[in-house]
């Protein structure tokens, strides 16, 4: 069975609802429209320089997510979700330096001084392989929260998972070396509530500077 959801809800009531719900209905699909809006509303994430650090892996159907399966220690929730995406840090981000700057320039909203400068910047912090990596991670994972929080505005569940064999799924799945995995997230309709979970208090997670 397919579904399309098409209510959304204000951002606060959705960070308050969403939670890591890890049993899922196997017999709801998520449409393959579905999730090219969750993750366009994804790509949306700000990003450094904005280079747009990530790329989005769509497992889907019994047989491929049945290959994701011994990668993430079998998991039930890999193959009982609708789909699973993989979030990847893009390590080479600088590449899409032109990509994302010649329009700019073309349209007359940046001068193409101001991109050579830019350009320069982005060149000089990817002799940093360190960099590069922290990166990959922290922009990628801008985008994968995103993700969740579009996917429970259309009323879809999620659950990140961090417990996964990367080097296994980069062999399996044969993903370019440019691209680092930050997480999976699965993705589908709860068959069960969330478990109940604690959040510190914000006094704890909170430190304020005002001189």
């Amino acid at each position: 069975m397919t579904t399309n959801v098409t209510n959304t809800k204000d951002v606060f009531t959705v960070i308050n609802e969403r939670s890591s719900v890890r049993k899922y209905n196997p017999s709801i699909e998520i449409s393959e429209n579905e999730l090219k809006e969750i993750i366009e509303a994804a790509g949306k994430a700000p990003s450094a320089w904005n280079l747009q650090h990530w790329h989005f892996v769509v497992i889907k159907g019994d047989k491929a997510q049945n290959r994701l399966l011994p990668i993430a220690y079998n998991q039930k929730q890999i193959v009982e979700a609708s789909a699973v995406i993989a979030v990847l840090g893009d390590l080479e981000a600088n590449k899409n330096t032109d990509a994302v700057y010649n329009p700019l320039v073309e349209a007359g909203y940046m001068t193409a001084e101001v991109k050579e400068t830019l350009a320069g910047q982005i060149a000089g912090a990817y002799e940093n392989r360190q960099y590069a990596r922290d990166a990959a991670f922290s922009n990628a994972s801008l985008a994968a929260m995103q993700l969740m929080l579009a996917a429970k505005a259309k009323g879809w569940d999620t659950c990140a998972i961090g417990g996964f064999n990367a080097e296994q799924f980069v062999n399996e799945f044969n993903i370019p070396k440019r691209y680092i995995p930050v997480m999976l997230i699965t993705i589908g309709k709860a068959a069960a509530p969330a478990h109940k979970s604690n959040r510190l208090p914000i006094d704890a997670i909170t430190t304020w500077i005002e001189n």
